[in-house]
């Protein structure tokens, strides 16, 4: 009998220092925004020391700071660097920030703006409320594309090729007892979303917290970013003032797209195409 040579097991490519100091930056990106090395080195097969050794690195050039008690490390305040060029190559605050100030002034709640990254929702713009019992939104802010109003809304707007790959590769987990993760409820809620051209939530990310996002179209008719309010959860039972923060906010959006050169035609037709 013939005997043919055993094929080797093929090895894992081999990551130089540089790569192995992304990939522990880019754990910072997910829902976990907090990280000790001995976790790090077991979600990336990396040993301690290689660990901390980057760790060190980067907190010695602020890319990652570390709290004193816990021992855990955080993203550093660096990042704000980059803020000021983020915004200067992509106008979308810039031009948003008119709409948000509108609707800021005659909501007197806590405004946002947001974009997908990944397969995250994330802030890159708020308004704060002046009132005292607010909501908070931090730009930078992310959360998981299936769970609250703002990230729900990029979600439903974004194409059908785009949910499906979505689902394809996350695995919905409740984050509060009023997230939605069965994927039949989701699709049914997603459905909603799209058919009334919004979607609320109460509760889904944080307790007592309430939001309504909103839809923003460039002049393709793509979905760009959404804008939302968040809302405390008492003020939301205020029927009245709810839904005159609802109106306010999607007339909002509605200008905030024409701004960014969707034209009052494909407005009519986005909602078509996205519910065929």
């Amino acid at each position: 009998m013939t005997k043919f040579p055993m094929a080797k097991p093929t090895e894992p490519k081999k990551r130089n220092a540089i790569e192995k100091a992304l990939e522990i930056m880019l754990k910072f990106q997910e829902v976990r925004t907090s990280w000790g090395t001995r976790e790090l080195s077991t979600e990336l097969g990396f040993s301690p020391a290689t660990v901390q050794r980057i760790l060190s690195v980067l907190k010695s050039y602020g890319f990652v700071r570390q709290d004193e008690q816990t021992r855990q490390y955080f993203v550093g305040n660096i990042f704000y660097r980059f803020l000021e060029n983020l915004n200067h190559a992509n106008n979308l605050p810039g031009i948003g920030r008119q709409f948000m100030e509108e609707v800021a002034i005659k909501t007197r709640e806590t405004v946002y703006l947001n974009i997908i990254q990944g397969n995250l929702r994330i802030c890159i713009n708020t308004i704060e409320s002046p009132k005292a019992l607010k909501a908070g939104m931090p730009i930078g802010n992310q959360s998981p594309l299936y769970a609250g109003a703002s990230a729900k809304c990029l979600l439903a707007f974004s194409s059908a090729a785009f949910r499906k790959e979505y689902f394809a590769a996350v695995a919905p987990r409740p984050l509060t007892d009023a997230t939605i993760v069965d994927p039949d409820a989701l699709a049914a809620e997603l459905a909603k979303i799209q058919a009334r051209g919004y979607a609320v939530s109460l509760g889904e990310r944080t307790p007592g917290l309430g939001s309504v996002s909103a839809p923003v179209f460039d002049y393709k008719g793509k979905i760009l970013a959404s804008l939302s309010l968040a809302v405390p959860e008492i003020r939301t039972r205020d029927k009245v003032h709810f839904s005159r923060c609802i109106t306010i906010l999607t007339d909002a959006a509605r200008a905030f797209s024409l701004a960014m050169g969707q034209s009052v035609t494909q407005m009519n037709a986005i909602h078509h195409q996205l519910t065929v």
